[in-house]
C-alpha cells in the first residue's frame, strides 16, 4: 500500500479501502491489514481515526522520531522502549483519571469485556491488549499521547504477542495479566490518578519481567505499586 500512495494510487485526501476489502485483495488477514495501516499512520502517510476509516494525508513518510522496526529482535532495544512506556503511560493513565468521560469509560469497559471473553484465543487477545492501551491514550483527550503510544505499541506488537503466546503456557496466566488490565480501569474511572499511574507502571513492569527484559528497580516498583484487593473487583466483566 505503501508503494500506491507514493504513486497517487490512493491521492492525497481519499479514503483507503475498508481493512476488509484491502484484507481480500491482499490475501492477508484483517490483523496483517491493521499492523501495515497502523505503520502507514506512523510514518505519517494517512491519518487513521476509529469510525473515520483511513484518509491519505501524505505521500512521502515523515521524518522525525523512530524506533527501528526490528526492535523485538534486540532484547536491550525492547527494554529500552519498555522503559519509555513506564512514563508516557503512567502519565497518560494519571492524566486519563482526570479527564476521562462516561463514554471512555463505557469504551474501556467493552475492551475488557471482549478481552475476558478472549483471553485464550492469541490473535484477539494482542489485538484487544493494544486496544485497550491505545483507548487510555484517548481518554487523555490529547492527540499527542495516542499518536506516540499507537506508535509505540506498533513497534512491539511482536513482543505482545510473544508474552501471549508465553502466558497461555502457564496456567491461568493470562488471567494474572487481565486482572492488572482491570486494576487500571478501576483506578482511571474511580478519578484516581495516583493508584492510576502505579497500577499502570505495575502492568508494564510485570509485562516486561514476563519477557524477561531487564528495567532497573522494576522489583522495588512492582512491590510498592501492588493495590488494595478492592481494586480487583470490576463490574467490566459483568
Amino acid at each position: 500500500m505503501t508503494g500506491d500512495i507514493r504513486d497517487g494510487v490512493y491521492p492525497v485526501g481519499t479514503k483507503l479501502p475498508s481493512g476488509k476489502d484491502l484484507a481480500i485483495r491482499f490475501g492477508v488477514s484483517q490483523s496483517v491489514i491493521r499492523e501495515v495501516t497502523e505503520r502507514l499512520r506512523s510514518n505519517g502517510l494517512i491519518d487513521s481515526r476509529q469510525g473515520a476509516g483511513c484518509t491519505v494525508k501524505a505521500r512521502t513518510e515523515t521524518g522525525g522520531f523512530r524506533v527501528s522496526h526490528a526492535v523485538g529482535a534486540d532484547r536491550a532495544d525492547l527494554a529500552d522502549v519498555y522503559e519509555l512506556r513506564l512514563d508516557l503511560e503512567g502519565a497518560a493513565a494519571a492524566l486519563a483519571a482526570v479527564r476521562r468521560t462516561d463514554a471512555d469509560i463505557d469504551a474501556l469497559a467493552a475492551i475488557l469485556r471482549s478481552l475476558s471473553d478472549n483471553l485464550y484465543t492469541p490473535d484477539q487477545a494482542v489485538e484487544l491488549d493494544i486496544a485497550f492501551h491505545v483507548a487510555i491514550a484517548e481518554a487523555t483527550h490529547n492527540r499527542y499521547y495516542v499518536d506516540l503510544l499507537q506508535y509505540l505499541n506498533l513497534q512491539i506488537r511482536q513482543a505482545v504477542q510473544t508474552a501471549r503466546t508465553h502466558s497461555l503456557a502457564r496456567q491461568r496466566l493470562p488471567d494474572e495479566v487481565h486482572r492488572e488490565h482491570v486494576r487500571v480501569f478501576e483506578a482511571i474511572r474511580a478519578g484516581d490518578s495516583r493508584a492510576a499511574r502505579i497500577a499502570a507502571t505495575s502492568h508494564l513492569r510485570r509485562a516486561a519481567a514476563r519477557l524477561n527484559l531487564p528495567i532497573p528497580g522494576g522489583d522495588a516498583l512492582v512491590g510498592a505499586a501492588t493495590l488494595n484487593s478492592s481494586t480487583n473487583k470490576s463490574t467490566a466483566n459483568k
